[in-house]
């Protein structure tokens, strides 16, 4: 495994998960269904745990934890970009049309962090001593929290993107309500949630 490109990804990983500090922040100020105002106030506090487990990690494979790299920055950008069209949704007054924007943002965010968290445990087995501990110390604990944030936020997205044009929704979604936490999972709560739909 290239060292420099292990030290990139926990690096760009981090940068994601401080970034998604942000997100979480400025969509709950979306946010007007109190049941996802519930979930995103656990995730960001979730979150915020993520940040502190990959300084750890940084730490233990001697890696500057305040460090910017070029790809660093673009991951900041991309995070900032999802926090500005938050803010502009906002700034439109239509709390409906920015809650929608933010469970968009979310989503995007979030499988950004799901694919991180994967090839971040790929890495464990090619690692020994603290660094391998510390890693899957890490995912262990985290893996299954970005499973749940992304395809809860799917469910709550696709339901609440239903509802705003008038069709049947099923909030809260079959997602949240089965606490899926793969993708198996979540193909079958979609699926019962056409079901329903359809009675």
């Amino acid at each position: 495994m290239k060292s420099t490109q292990l030290k990139e990804l926990v690096l760009q990983s981090l940068e994601h998960e401080r970034g998604g500090v942000l997100i979480y922040q400025t969509a709950l100020k979306c946010v007007t269904n109190n049941e996802l105002r519930v979930e995103w106030e656990r995730y960001l506090e979730q979150t915020k745990t993520h940040v502190t487990a990959l300084e750890r990690v940084c730490r233990t494979l001697n890696i500057d934890p305040e460090e910017r790299t070029p790809g660093c920055k673009v991951v900041r950008h991309t995070g900032q970009a999802l926090v500005e069209a938050m803010k502009m949704a906002l700034a439109d007054g239509n709390g409906e049309a920015a809650q929608l924007v933010a469970t968009d943002c979310v989503a995007l965010a979030e499988m950004k962090d799901h694919s991180d968290w994967q090839i971040l445990g790929k890495c464990i087995s090619e690692l020994s001593g603290n660094a391998a501990t510390t890693l899957k110390e890490a995912y262990d604990r985290i893996e299954e929290e970005e499973d749940e944030h992304l395809y809860h936020g799917k469910g709550w997205g696709r339901e609440l993107w239903l509802q705003s044009l008038g069709l049947d929704a099923v909030l809260p979604p079959p997602e949240e309500v089965a606490n899926v936490k793969s993708a198996f999972g979540a193909a079958k709560a979609e699926k019962e949630s056409e079901a329903t739909r359809r009675h």
